[in-house]
Formats: structure tokens, C-alpha cells, sequence
């Protein structure tokens, strides 16, 4: 595959990279493996010491970060820095947290004693989208480098300098080397990295094709896998919602990172009560997104990651309406350079519409009018991926109980989904299962092992 920067706004080719030969894949294996048998005798003191430089580094260079995030692949400015900053967090929250979570758990058996120990499985292999270039590597990363694994990581190979980038931080942070390694390797390598027995568990954020393949793939090697992989998150409008905030809410929850996002608001379900009203919000709102650089703070509307992303969303949009959905706005490629696709709503998608099952990783918002409450949660739920979602309404017990009713591995009462290093983030169906961050997300790739103390004189 093909490791370049191609700056989405210009289409300029910004730098192209080479992959590893079968020799230095190899290298680099032999090195990861060996840097664990040091590395998961570190105490927690002395990971944490190289996990708070390396945030602090994150911080102290936010700009110079946050600028390659918005070359390679057109996310404005400002979200580039959050996201930086999220990263740095994640990366501070297990240095401060881990040995904590995993402690070992005093067991109380009818007699003798026992234990579950956290030991870290070894050298673990993950493989990572574009669309958030550094938050995907700190929240696979900080954990595990903080349970005693070493990791190695395949990133987008639109991305290679933000991956380059992140495991030089971990070197200047005082990581030995190997402790994490980036890999520009062939889909091939990929499979042959899965396969090495020196590899002991697999993580993967992508698409549902790619999931399917490596963790197939893993399971023939009998590993332990956790998936992320794509949404199509509901955003319920019910009748007594505050309109004026929940359009500003629907804005953001789509047009957060121009839609590019697993978790991204993608299927807006409003009760008839207050659907025209929200609607006509909703557009004028979006209507007013101005197209520009997104190195520019004033820019509201990026381009898309690529003019293959673009492609690929104008090609659902003409299929979705092909089979009967509407074009409320939008619809169209902006009338400019660069990766631009117009803030889209369609209506009228019925279950038969490709639309009706599809991910749109893009500006896209998929508009669903409902008569009450149980419809909407019945709509919600009849989707193949279960990642996030949110409710809105001004009565919190029962925004509570919707969200108890919908069948995703995340909902949020009165904002959209979204993520912070003490949620356990993941999903259910085809939107892949394990969990990150949190507490949760240290324990995926650590062997929960059973210390027993018996009498060598009890029956057993």
C-alpha cells in the first residue's frame, strides 16, 4: 500500500514513504520482543515517568502537532489542537491511574488464600485509522504501555507523518526503543505480523471489511482481539427537548471533525411534535458552514480526508436518492479546490434504501420523522451497528430510560456521543466488541492470572 501526505484542501502531494522490507519487519519484531522482556519488569513509577513526559511534550508542541493532523488529512485547526490535547489527557490519565486498576484482587476462598494478578501478554499489534491521527494511538497505546505491553501499530497510510511523529514522542519521552514502533508495512505484512507468535493480542479501529479480515485473521491464531469499527449513531429528538440547544448539539454531533467520525450523529430521529421546527433549524444552521482553509481558525466547513472519501459519500448520496430519499440541502461536491462535499440532509429513507443501513462518514445527516417515543427507540434500534447514540430531552429520568432501551454500547442524555479518558468507549453488532479507555480498556490485553495458597495437607 501506498504510505503519502496529500493535503485534502490542495490536493498537493506533501511526501511519500517507504515500506518496510521483509528484513527490517523483522528488525523491528526482534526488537519489540526483546524490549518487552525488560520492559514488563519496569515498575509503574517508571512507565509513568515516560507517559507524563510525553504528554507534557504533546502539550508544549501543541501547534506543531496539530499541524500535521490538518495537512494529511483537512481537520480544522482548532480540532486538531483538542484533539491534542485529548491525547496528552489519555496519556496522563493511565500514568496516574494504572496501578490502581490494576492491582491485584484479594480473593476469598472457604480456605487457604488467593489472588488475580494484571500480567501484561507481550507485544501487542494495532492497527489504526486516519480520522483521528493521535487520540487513536494514545488510547491503544497509554494503557498498554502502561500494563507492561509494548505495542507495534500500522497507521493510515494517509497519514504517515502524524504516525511518525507519535512514536517519536515516545522515544524523546524516555521509551526504550521498541517499546512502541510504527510499522509502514503491506496489507500482506499485516497478515504476516498477525500470524507471528511473538505477537500476542490485536486491536483494530476501522471499518467493518477491515475488522472482519483481522480479526478473522486473529482468531485463526487463537489471539485475543478487540474491534472498533464503524456507527451510525441516533440522535433522538423527543417532544419536550430545548430546540434552540439541541440544534446547536445536532450541529456539532455532525459536523464535529465534518462528520468523519465512528461516533458522529448520522441518523436524526425527532418526534412529530417538533420535526419541522428542528429541521428547519437544523438547515439554516448548516446552510451557514462556509468552506475555506482549515489551517484558518475562521473556517467552518473542512474538506473531507480525501478525494476518495468524497467519492465514495457523492456515490451513497446518489444511491440513497436513486432509491427514494430526498435531498432536504446539499447533496453536491462544493464548487472549489480541494475535498469539499456540501452539508447534506436527506429525508424520506425507507428501510429498503441502502441509506436505511449504511454508514455516511461524512457531512451527511440522515433526517427520520417519528410519531413517539417508542418509535423512535424502535428506529434506533433497528440498525446493524450499535456504537453510540444520544437522547435529548428536558426530563432527565426519562432520558435515562431511552437511553436504557437502545441497544448500543454508548448513549448520552442531552449531549452527542463523545469520548473522555475515564469513559469506556466501544460497541455492540457489527460496531465491534472490547472496550478502550477507562478502566476497562487496561484489563482487554492483560492476563488475569490466579494465585492460589492452599494447605499441602487439605483434600482437595
Amino acid at each position: 500500500m501506498t504510505y503519502q501526505s496529500v493535503n485534502p484542501y490542495d490536493g498537493q502531494l506533501l511526501k511519500t514513504f517507504d515500506e518496510l522490507t521483509d528484513n527490517q519487519l523483522e528488525t523491528a519484531l526482534v526488537t519489540a520482543d526483546t524490549c518487552f522482556k525488560s520492559w514488563r519488569h519496569s515498575t509503574f513509577s517508571e512507565r509513568a515517568a515516560v507517559a507524563v513526559k510525553a504528554a507534557a511534550i504533546m502539550r508544549s508542541h501543541v501547534d506543531d502537532y496539530a499541524r500535521l493532523v490538518t495537512l494529511e488529512m483537512g481537520k480544522r485547526i482548532e480540532e486538531a489542537r483538542s484533539e491534542v490535547a485529548l491525547s496528552a489527557d489519555i496519556i496522563d490519565y493511565y500514568a496516574k491511574n494504572s496501578e490502581r486498576f490494576l492491582a491485584s484482587q484479594d480473593l476469598k476462598p472457604t480456605s487457604g488464600e488467593a489472588e488475580v494478578e494484571s500480567v501484561p501478554f507481550g507485544v501487542l499489534f494495532g492497527v489504526q485509522p486516519w480520522n483521528f491521527p493521535y487520540y487513536q494511538l494514545a488510547r491503544f497505546a497509554a494503557p498498554n504501555l502502561m500494563a507492561g505491553n509494548v505495542v507495534m501499530v500500522k497507521h493510515a497510510g494517509s497519514v504517515p507523518q502524524c504516525a511518525l511523529a507519535f512514536e517519536r514522542l515516545w522515544l524523546e519521552a524516555g521509551a526504550p526503543t521498541g517499546a512502541y514502533t510504527n510499522l509502514f508495512i503491506s496489507y500482506d505484512h499485516v497478515n504476516r505480523v498477525i500470524d507471528d507468535p511473538r505477537i500476542k493480542g490485536v486491536a483494530l479501529t476501522g471499518s467493518g471489511d477491515a475488522g472482519q479480515s483481522v480479526a478473522g485473521r486473529a482468531g485463526q491464531n487463537l489471539k485475543k482481539s478487540t474491534m472498533e469499527l464503524g456507527g451510525s449513531d441516533a440522535f433522538i429528538v423527543l417532544e419536550d427537548a430545548d430546540l434552540e440547544k439541541t440544534v446547536k448539539w445536532a450541529v456539532w454531533g455532525k459536523m464535529n471533525n465534518t462528520g468523519q467520525s465512528c461516533v458522529a450523529a448520522k441518523r436524526f430521529i425527532v418526534v412529530e411534535k417538533l420535526a419541522d421546527r428542528f429541521l428547519e433549524k437544523f438547515k439554516t444552521a448548516l446552510t451557514a458552514l462556509k468552506p475555506g482553509d482549515p489551517m484558518d481558525k475562521a473556517t467552518t466547513l473542512a474538506p473531507l480526508s480525501s478525494e476518495a472519501a468524497l467519492v465514495k459519500l457523492l456515490d451513497q448520496v446518489t444511491r440513497a436518492v436513486a432509491s427514494g430519499a430526498s435531498v432536504v440541502m446539499g447533496g453536491g461536491r462544493v464548487d472549489r479546490p480541494g475535498a469539499f462535499m456540501q452539508p447534506t440532509i436527506l429525508a424520506d429513507i425507507q428501510p429498503g434504501n441502502p441509506a436505511f443501513r449504511e454508514e455516511f462518514f461524512g457531512p451527511v445527516a440522515l433526517f427520520f420523522r417519528v410519531k413517539n417515543e417508542d418509535e423512535a427507540v424502535a428506529l434506533a434500534n433497528d440498525s446493524d451497528f450499535g456504537l453510540g447514540g444520544s437522547v435529548f430531552t428536558q426530563d432527565v429520568a426519562r432520558g435515562k430510560r431511552v437511553a436504557s432501551r437502545v441497544d448500543t454500547g454508548m448513549m448520552f442524555v442531552n449531549q452527542p456521543t463523545w469520548t473522555l479518558p475515564e469513559l469506556p468507549f466501544g460497541g455492540i453488532k457489527n460496531s465491534g466488541y472490547g472496550r478502550e479507555l477507562s478502566s476497562m480498556g487496561i484489563h482487554e490485553f492483560v492476563n488475569k492470572k490466579l494465585v492460589r495458597v492452599a494447605s499441602i495437607d487439605a483434600l482437595m
